[in-house]
């Protein structure tokens, strides 16, 4: 078991699964844990070198670039809709990053 690929897996799911539940309850602390766990899930994917490690990392950055303004947003600005908005952004990329994951693992049992 490669476990570097799983810490990364581990943190891109949970990234994806703290976005969605921002989504469910709209509160700053909810935003700022999601926005926490996809920058640990990114720093993850740097070291990372396989087929589509660009792809993961890129995936990665978008969800980045949408909680990290998403979080400025809800607590400087009040602005619900907006915050909202930039997650589901993230929470797209996250997906897009999975689907990804699995494509790349699905390469490599092909190839074994």
């Amino acid at each position: 078991m490669q476990w570097g690929k799983v810490f990364y897996i581990f943190f891109t799911l949970m990234s994806l699964t703290t976005s969605a539940a921002f989504l469910y309850e709209n509160s700053t602390v909810a935003l700022f844990i999601a926005g926490s766990v996809n920058i640990v899930s990114t720093i993850l994917k740097i070291g990372v070198r396989n087929i589509l490690s660009a792809e993961l990392l890129a995936g990665s950055l978008v969800a980045d670039l949408h909680l990290i303004p998403a979080f400025f947003a809800l607590q400087f600005y009040g602005n619900d809709k907006i915050a909202v908005g930039l997650v589901i952004g993230a929470v797209i990329a996250n997906l897009y990053t999975i689907f990804v994951s699995m494509i790349e693992s699905a390469k490599e049992k092909a190839d074994f």
